[in-house]
């Protein structure tokens, strides 16, 4: 994709895994991660949830967000897609 495609709120697909837009820069996209949601309960355990159970609980709400953002920059730009990639 080129920078120009992402839009804060929509959705995209890297290396097999779905993502959000959250925010952009100049050369960067950030995002959260959908499919998959690792999470500490309680600082004793970390556990992964469903998207389905992470949107019950809140983790999607923001900014700021529950989960951890992730910058893609722009050497990792063209191996994001709209449409879901099958790696």
């Amino acid at each position: 994709m080129e920078h120009s495609e992402f839009r804060i709120g929509q959705p995209f697909w890297c290396s097999g895994k779905k993502y959000r837009c959250t925010d952009f820069g100049l050369r960067t996209i950030i995002a959260i991660r959908l499919d998959q949601i690792e999470v500490v309960r309680e600082r004793l355990f970390k556990e992964t949830i469903s998207y389905e159970q992470a949107n019950r609980e809140g983790w999607f709400k923001g900014p700021p967000y529950a989960i951890a953002e992730i910058v893609f920059d722009e050497d990792d730009l063209p191996a994001c897609t709209l449409e879901r990639d099958h790696e």
